[in-house]
């Protein structure tokens, strides 16, 4: 289904831009985003490692728009991918308070992302 497909499209270009971001230069990210001047050796591996799940889950769902019998799980996993991430958000919210303003962004973005990766998913085929 075209719709399916596009979805898949999208999501793997949005998630590669947010990797990227986040992985080729860590201290650029936290300096420019996150107000944070002296970026730790750990949370930079973090980072990068972070980069890397995004872009393996990101792959996966460019390949999984031009495969048919993989189109479902792919949709599937952008639910729950998302699913997970605003969920771990919201618990840092409650326990940890407010982030940057683009943390508040991605939180917003992630959980409109769950109910339309939802509708997607239901789709027929």
């Amino acid at each position: 289904m075209r719709v399916k497909k596009y979805f898949l499209i999208f999501a793997f270009v949005v998630v590669s831009i947010i990797a990227l971001l986040y992985g080729i230069s860590p201290g650029w990210f936290a300096q420019t985003f996150l107000g944070i001047s002296e970026l730790n050796l750990n949370i930079a591996h973090i980072l990068r490692a972070i980069m890397c799940l995004y872009l393996s889950l990101g792959v996966f769902w460019l390949y999984s728009a031009f495969n048919n019998r993989l189109r479902n799980a792919a949709v599937l996993t952008t639910l729950v991918f998302a699913g997970g991430l605003v969920i771990g958000r919201l618990i840092s919210l409650v326990f940890d308070g407010v982030p940057k303003p683009l943390l508040v962004l991605y939180i917003v973005l992630e959980l409109g992302l769950v109910p339309i990766a939802y509708l997607v998913y239901k789709l027929p085929e």
